[in-house]
């Protein structure tokens, strides 16, 4: 908890800050369970309300650089921003797209005595509960809608690239000495014309003319979607890249596990061999449900899910019965009249397409009877039976070769 120090400066009614923890983000606080802070009390004044306040100074994590916290408390509650970054502590996005999407307001004052009242009302608030509630305005919005969208275009782990140290601008002009020793980053700047390179702290929390909400804006306009089809029996959706069988697969009890919060399945199959699955929800509303808040957002076993709405059985086996494969980039003829498809799963011929001509028949061949050829014995004429057998000559035993020959 946070405390006021009021003996300080009685003069113009602002009270000090003093605190024991800072309120930070999983992003700026650093993957390293194991670090060392440093505090500075009424080390410097906020970047808002030009209150003194207590400081901290930490790294995040190896090769990472130091980190400060820029407000007080008390402004980083009335936004329920992180002290260091200012991005929302719930979604992990700027203020001006959570403002954006939940329809906000920002009426808060930005100087002078209106914004010192405010700010002594606000901790007055606070001190009545447990200080861990955001402002109201944003507690008391429950349009889950919006909800599911910011929590589509958040990042669903923390992102630690944005701990790296700065570049080195000594770098940049060729004239860095101190090689790996040094602290800063050792690469080239991007451009300089870029809107990024140019943001505000007081911008940024009030939510106005920030560079890095534009650009998760006009992604999110640009996202594709995925849209309900126009069939409301249609209850299934298509669930892809499960991963090749082993370990790493996706399991049937991991997506039962998954998309039961959305409603009652009736039926899920996975086919293992083709790396996907089928799930059937009870209700339409349900199964839209699941479509809207899993669509490109689902991970499971480290894999991003693919989400598609299934067909309905009819439009499958006709799709099926299609014995023309398409090719991409090349048109698809119209079919003929006479030469569409059944729906049957087999292809049969219609009374109202021709026939194909029969095969010519043949006669059957006649069997070649061989007769029983008696060889020829020593002494014997072979012309006696020359007129009533058939004579060869690989059983002739006077030719040569045969036993009992003389080769003279």
């Amino acid at each position: 908890m946070s405390m006021s120090k009021s003996s300080y400066s009685q003069y113009n009614r602002k009270n000090w800050e003093d605190s024991d923890f800072p309120i930070l983000c999983e992003t700026c606080l650093g993957n390293n369970p194991y670090m060392r802070m440093m505090k500075d009390k009424y080390g410097r004044e906020c970047k808002i309300c030009e209150r003194p306040f207590t400081t901290f100074r930490w790294q995040p994590g190896k090769g990472a650089r130091y980190k400060n916290t820029e407000l007080c408390q008390t402004c980083a509650k009335v936004k329920n921003v992180c002290q260091t970054c200012m991005f929302d502590l719930e979604y992990g996005l700027p203020v001006q797209v959570r403002d954006h999407e939940l329809q906000i307001a920002d009426n808060i004052p930005k100087q002078g005595a209106n914004r010192d009242f405010f700010l002594q009302n606000v901790e007055r608030t606070l001190g009545q509960g447990d200080g861990t509630q955001p402002i109201a305005q944003i507690a008391n919005n429950m349009d889950q809608a919006a909800h599911d969208r910011l929590r589509r275009m958040g990042r669903t782990q923390p992102y630690y690239k944005r701990n790296a140290p700065h570049i080195c601008s000594f770098f940049v002009k060729g004239e860095c000495k101190r090689g790996e020793e040094c602290p800063y980053r050792h690469e080239k700047p991007t451009d300089p014309d870029d809107p990024l390179s140019r943001q505000n702290i007081r911008d940024r929390y009030y939510g106005t003319n920030d560079p890095v909400a534009e650009k998760i804006l006009n992604r999110a306009a640009a996202a594709p979607t995925l849209s309900p089809p126009a069939d409301t029996t249609i209850t299934t959706l298509y669930i892809g890249n499960l991963g090749p069988s082993g370990a790493q697969q996706v399991t049937e009890k991991d997506l039962n596990d998954f998309f039961y919060q959305y409603g009652d399945i009736r039926c899920l199959r996975v086919l293992t061999e083709k790396g996907c699955a089928f799930i059937e929800f009870t209700t339409r509303e349900a199964a839209e449900r699941a479509a809207e808040r899993s669509f490109n957002k689902t991970f499971i076993k480290g894999k991003r899910l693919t989400i598609r709405w299934g067909e309905p059985q009819a439009k499958r086996a006709a799709d099926n019965s299609n014995y023309v494969t398409p090719v991409p980039s090349v048109p698809i003829l119209p079919v003929p009249d006479g030469l569409a498809p059944s729906t049957s799963s087999q292809q049969r011929f219609t009374g109202s397409m021709p026939r194909p001509p029969a095969p010519p028949t043949f006669a059957a061949p006649r069997s070649l009877v061989v007769p029983n050829v008696r060889p020829v014995k020593a002494g014997e004429s072979s012309g006696a039976s020359s007129s009533s057998s058939i004579y060869y000559p690989s059983q002739d035993p006077t030719r040569l070769g045969a036993k009992g020959d003389v080769i003279e």
